[in-house]
Formats: structure tokens, sequence, C-alpha cells
């Protein structure tokens, strides 16, 4: 497959199914929240194999380089071979999605609105003993 020398930041993001659209990547590029080589960029930066990328998106981070500039978007196990990611950035996005999980398991579910009728007559069976 011919690949293509350079690539926006944006397309690249996309394709790596970082985004599921490229106009979140966009933003998220404009945003701040993906810094190219340790700096803030635009969308519209070209990028090549090699380039360093650190992306942060609901909570986790990964730091990643760049190995592969896809002609057009591929399924996520093909994704996936488009870039390395660091081990230490791999150890701490692991440690962070168990945090949210044990964080999420502690926190009651809360429902919302009013009870429903199944939930009264539980309310009021409980009520009479």
């Amino acid at each position: 497959m011919d690949e293509p020398e350079k690539m926006r930041l944006d397309k690249w993001l996309w394709a790596a199914r970082f985004f599921k659209t490229r106009k979140l990547a966009a933003e998220a590029v404009s945003g701040g929240k993906v810094h190219l080589n340790g700096q803030r960029s635009k969308p519209g930066k070209e990028i090549r194999p090699g380039s360093r990328l650190s992306i942060s998106k609901n909570g986790l981070e990964w730091d990643i380089e760049v190995l592969v500039l896809p002609k057009q978007r591929r399924p996520a196990s093909e994704a996936m071979n488009f870039y390395i990611e660091t081990d230490e950035s791999r150890e701490r996005r692991g440690k962070e999605i168990a945090l949210q999980r044990a964080a999420r398991a502690a926190a009651p579910t809360h429902t919302e609105g009013r009870p429903s009728k199944k939930d009264r007559r539980m309310i009021h069976r409980f009520k009479q003993q």
C-alpha cells in the first residue's frame, strides 16, 4: 500500500480512530488536547512518520509515535498499527482506567425524577413491614 509522505493532524487522528469524526479531532487539537512534538498545534499541521503526539481524551492520556500515514480510515484492529505507544503511557492509562472503574463502582446509582409505579409499591411494602 502506497502511503502519503505527510498528512493533516486531524485527519490522522480520525484515521487512527482516536476520534469518531474529523470535526471532533479538529476541535480537540484546537482546544489544546493534542500536542505535536511537545507543542500545541493547529488541526491542519502536517505530520510525518516519527512525529510524537500527546493526546488527552476523557481523562486518559496517550503518548505515541506515528508510524504509518494511511490513505483512508481502517478498522480499529488495523488502526492500532498506525502508531506505537510508550510503555509508560500504557501503564499510566491502565491505572487511570482502574481508578475510574473503582469510582463508578463505589458511587451510588441515582435515579432521576419520580419513583416508578414498581418503585412506589416497593417503598409501600417496605414501610408496612
